[in-house]
């Protein structure tokens, strides 16, 4: 069902000659159906987003519009929309598809600001979003909340809606915003709903259809509509277990996948309230990011799959994810993050000056080494253990900068974890040189628990002061010139789309003071 809630409707006949019709649609069918959303907070602005979708799912995904659409758009410093301070007109294309990323600058430092679009005679619900403090100006606090891994089938998305709820500063996206494969067979019969095709997602198309389905979710556009987002991806925007230009499946041949993923990485433009920064050139496109907030954070983005080098040890008929021991594995050769983006993360260390300084990417960093059938120790290739001469680098260049209070947010997983990133995991004297959050999934099924076998845990991996695999919902984090504190808050149940929902855990890391305590 589209979530119609806060829409206005406008139906004088000379907005409505602007209407586009298409398929058969009238001119007065709300073109807004995938609601609006910010992202990309700065001292001074924000980017303003929606995509015009009359039929958010019309087969060639077009979204019902073939033609050119005017669009305007304010921003006012009130929620009724009385006194507005910015105002403009912009055309949503074919290009695109008629998606809208309006850059607004001119505004104040530090406080929350609300917009709305007009088009086709019709008006979009009203946003919400807010400016970053003023650079180097003393911040008393800022509020975040993170999410990954949101499969639409097998759950509501109940925990965006308690998200939206806190109305905080920043969302955070750390990957996976949705599935490109649907559950088929007794899979299915697992399922809550159903995506909005049955089969693999694989072109521009289908993409945007997936992402509309999303954004047609009443709890997501409810959220989107709270607060300002940063984002980042992982596999399922494109294709499993991705890496780079290559395809999982080896029988793929690069130049087929990279097509692919120029319409994945093409429809999450689209669907994200991203800069032009952003732009996609053919199968390229940068997400990486890097935003000041006051003086008291400065948050890095990360992407953990675009750049990286083909995963380690590969079985003869797949590439993805699997324990394996290898010599690739310590090949320092190889990277996670490609080296224009190493090189750009650590001068980001050396000239941090924030009081906090959050790194917010896709994966679990610390080591999780498991037991191979011989009984050698095995590495998860998929994962930073993959890549483990770059997270060496990484932990020691953050060490050598003296980079004042990190703290690594992640989500993948599935899980909740705490755990102390070290400079040398091979010394068990080693240092503390950051603490790591990472975020349980919005719905996605649970690891399996031979995965996450806490016993196994506390033997090899004692850096890991916490995890919890049964649950699912999101990390809500506080931050001060003090301390930075994070909730692990779960869902009572996500098949339930009234769930309600709870405290977990709560977790504190003192300023001066690498690692997590309960709080």
């Amino acid at each position: 069902m589209i979530d119609r809630r806060g829409l206005l409707v406008l139906g004088s006949a000379s907005a409505l000659s602007l209407a586009v019709s298409t398929r058969g649609l009238a001119a007065a069918v709300d073109p807004f159906t995938l609601g609006v959303a910010s992202g990309d907070p700065t001292p001074d602005g924000v980017v303003l987003w929606t995509r015009l979708a009359p039929d958010p799912l019309a087969e060639d995904g077009s979204g019902g519009l073939r033609a050119p659409v005017p669009v305007t758009w304010e921003v006012a410093a009130d929620e009724g929309m009385k006194h507005v301070v910015r105002r403009g007109r912009t055309i949503a294309d074919a290009a695109f598809g008629h998606s809208v990323h309006v850059e607004v600058a001119g505004l104040s430092p530090g406080r929350p600001y609300w917009y709305r679009f007009e088009a086709q005679g019709h008006r979009s619900r009203v946003g919400r979003t807010k400016t970053a403090p003023a650079l180097g100006a003393p911040a008393a606090m800022l509020t975040c909340a993170i999410a990954s891994c949101s499969h639409y089938e097998v759950g509501y998305f109940s925990a965006y809606r308690h998200m939206a709820e806190e109305q905080p500063d920043l969302i955070f996206f750390l990957g996976d915003y949705m599935y490109e494969y649907s559950y088929t067979g007794q899979r299915a019969d697992h399922a809550v709903r159903h995506h909005d095709r049955p089969d693999e997602v694989k072109t521009l198309a289908a993409y945007r259809n997936r992402y509309a389905l999303h954004h047609m979710d009443p709890d997501l556009a409810q959220l989107h509509a709270a607060s300002p987002a940063l984002m980042t991806w992982d596999d399922h925007e494109v294709s499993n277990d991705y890496a780079n230009q290559w395809s999982q499946d080896p029988k793929v041949p690069v130049d087929a996948f990279l097509k692919r993923r120029a319409d994945a990485y093409r429809a999450y433009y689209e669907n994200m309230p991203l800069r032009p920064l952003s732009l996609p050139r053919g199968p390229d496109m940068r997400v990486y990011d890097r935003l000041k907030f006051g003086d008291l954070a400065e948050v890095t983005v990360l992407d953990g799959r675009q750049y990286r080098t083909e995963q380690p040890c590969p079985l003869p008929t797949r590439r993805s994810g699997h324990l394996a021991n290898c010599p690739e594995i310590s090949d320092p050769s190889r990277t996670m993050l490609g080296g224009a983006q190493e090189r750009w993360l650590y001068e980001g260390f050396r000239s941090a000056r924030a009081k906090w300084n959050i790194v917010a990417q896709d994966l679990l960093i610390a080591p999780l080494p498991g037991k191979m059938p011989d009984g050698s120790t095995g590495h998860y290739t998929d994962g930073w253990d993959g890549y483990a001469q770059t997270r060496s680098r990484m932990l020691h260049a953050l060490s050598e900068a003296k980079t004042p209070n990190a703290v690594f947010f992640g989500g993948d997983i599935h899980s909740f974890w705490t755990t102390d990133l070290k400079a040398n995991y091979d010394d068990p004297a080693s240092p503390t040189v950051a603490t790591e959050f990472v975020g349980t999934s919005i719905t996605s099924d649970n690891p399996p628990a031979s995965f996450v076998d806490k016993a196994a845990l506390a033997e090899r991996a004692p850096w890991v002061k916490f995890m919890n695999a049964e649950t699912h919902g999101y990390m809500s984090v506080e931050v001060t010139p003090e301390r930075l504190s994070t909730k692990f808050q779960i869902v009572s149940d996500r098949r339930d789309p009234k769930a309600t929902v709870s405290t977990l855990k709560s977790w504190v890391v003192e300023s001066g003071k690498a690692g997590g305590m309960e709080g």
